[in-house]
């Protein structure tokens, strides 16, 4: 990528991350979203954590499990994988800041034999079906319970005075600035040595609150909250502005590493009740809250243009007398402020209620709600209730491209060029040419084939027309007899997923 590109273009991303005055879309201005959307985030969460499955294998056989995995998910229209590489402050890949994790190979610190870069592979795999990859972190858990034997090379050895203990968990202190920067840290190495699509984290961030049980952070709340001018009964506050400012780290850190990377959100499902809300802007509801509970204040996030995109966890079933779906859907969607806005759905309680469908219809009937995330991916392997059959022939029946993020970059890419057909030994294909470079996002980084009927109207907005989404620039032709008479529309479409307004056509005769 040329310095001057580089240059202009982390600058202005970084006005949008240091300025609270930055323009920004309104949830006035929606996305667009159809009933058979032709842009659609359509993920999948694969966890680790406390999967044992993993240990159990070889590498071959995680690469086999692996393969097996992502080509049911395509198939499912699935067009994003978020996959746990970071569970316990330990790696899922190969790193020189953390060990292996425990559910990597068994024993964290242990690293797997023969040598195997689980996130690696995924990625490569991911990006070859055309499907995103999210490498989803853990920011500040240690361990998930006092059973966890940590590797000698662990930080927690390194730095104890970094840590604190709270329910039989290890947790970095969010209190203390060296956790956030040694956070940022691992952000950095793995956004530049692996070309993940995004980073993503989930809820995880003060740990979920024990009745009686009050958070250990006394030492860092003296040395950091009162030093700064906070008061006794202002701690809640203190740890919400610990929260983002680590947010806010992250996404500078991924701005000054690989600003195409996109940094996501999966909330829980409730920002606040509106009963503890004195200006009633919460949503009514009656549940644990992201602001007070787990001092995540997700909507200042949106709003600052500190993350890419929103997911909460609208793991309810309709009608919840705690928490209605419809209910906290619509308040999300109210509360989009024009960030990209997925929901993250529970594949096993939408099944047993009998909701997806319901679900699916109202959620694509709002302007905000571009996508759906299904909680998790072993659900939708296991066909549970029929959740794959269905998508396969109702929601997903036609494939979907991501929603283009336009608050980062609003231009598209350059159309292909040079488009023909050629005979080869394979068979007929239709062939182009088209700039593409791994540095420059702006550039073509995958195609879309499109194939109407000779005399039918060029419509680029309809998913039943794409045959094909592909990385290759070249694609071959369902050739029959030569006589029936198609055109072929091939459009290319950036990192940001902006696609070139008209593309190339060609006339075939199949």
């Amino acid at each position: 990528m040329h310095l001057k590109y580089v240059r202009l273009f982390v600058i202005g991303l970084l006005l949008v991350v240091t300025s609270c005055s930055t323009v920004r879309r309104t949830a006035t201005t929606p996305y667009k979203v159809r009933k058979e959307a032709k842009r659609e985030f359509r993920g999948a969460w694969i966890q680790t954590v406390h999967q044992p499955e993993y240990a159990k294998m070889t590498p071959q056989e995680m690469k086999q499990d692996f393969i097996r995995k992502l080509d049911y998910l395509q198939k499912c229209g699935i067009n994003a994988i978020i996959f746990q590489v970071r569970p316990e402050a330990d790696a899922f890949y190969q790193s020189n800041l953390e060990p292996y994790s425990r559910f990597f190979t068994g024993k964290q610190g242990v690293a797997p034999r023969p040598l195997f870069d689980p996130m690696a592979f995924l990625v490569e795999e991911c990006h070859k079906r055309n499907m995103e990859f999210h490498a989803w972190l853990n920011p500040y858990r240690v361990s998930t319970s006092g059973q966890t034997i940590l590797a000698n090379n662990h930080i927690y050895y390194k730095h104890p005075e970094w840590f604190v203990t709270y329910n039989k968990m290890i947790l970095f202190d969010p209190g203390l600035p060296q956790s956030r920067e040694f956070i940022c840290k691992v952000v950095r190495d793995i956004v530049s040595r692996y070309e993940v699509d995004a980073i993503h984290m989930d809820d995880y961030f003060y740990p979920y609150p024990v009745a009686g049980l009050a958070f250990p952070d006394d030492e860092s709340f003296r040395k950091y909250g009162l030093a700064k001018g906070y008061k006794a009964s202002q701690r809640g506050d203190w740890r919400r502005e610990n929260v983002n400012q680590l947010i806010r780290e992250i996404k500078r850190t991924i701005l000054l590493t690989k600003p195409w990377v996109r940094f996501g959100i999966s909330p829980f499902g409730i920002y606040r009740n509106q009963k503890n809300t004195p200006d009633q802007s919460g949503s009514k509801t009656n549940g644990l809250q992201n602001y007070d509970d787990l001092y995540a204040d997700v909507l200042k996030w949106v709003k600052e243009g500190w993350i890419d995109y929103n997911m909460p966890q609208l793991y309810w079933e309709i009608g919840h007398p705690a928490a209605d779906y419809i209910t906290l859907v619509k308040w999300w969607n109210a509360n989009a402020n024009g960030r990209p806005l997925y929901i993250g759905q529970n594949v096993a309680r939408t099944m047993t209620a009998g909701d997806l469908a319901r679900k699916m219809k109202y959620e694509r009937g709002l302007s905000q709600i571009s996508g759906n995330c299904f909680w998790p991916a072993n659900e939708i392997l296991w066909n549970n209730g029929g959740i794959a059959d269905s998508l396969k022939r109702n929601y997903h029946k036609y494939p979907a491209l991501i929603p283009a993020y336009t608050h980062l970059h609003n231009k598209s890419p350059k159309e292909v060029k040079n488009l023909k057909t050629t005979w080869t030994q394979e068979g007929y294909k239709l062939q182009w040419r088209a700039e593409q470079s791994a540095s420059n996002p702006e550039l073509a980084h995958y195609f879309v084939i499109y194939r109407f009927n000779n005399k039918e109207k060029t419509d680029l907005s309809d998913p039943g027309k794409i045959v094909k989404i592909t990385s290759k620039t070249e694609y071959l032709l369902p050739y029959k007899k030569g006589t029936e008479k198609y055109r072929y529309v091939v459009t290319a479409v950036d990192r940001f997923h902006n696609e070139s307004p008209k593309g190339k056509a060609k006339k075939v005769k199949l």
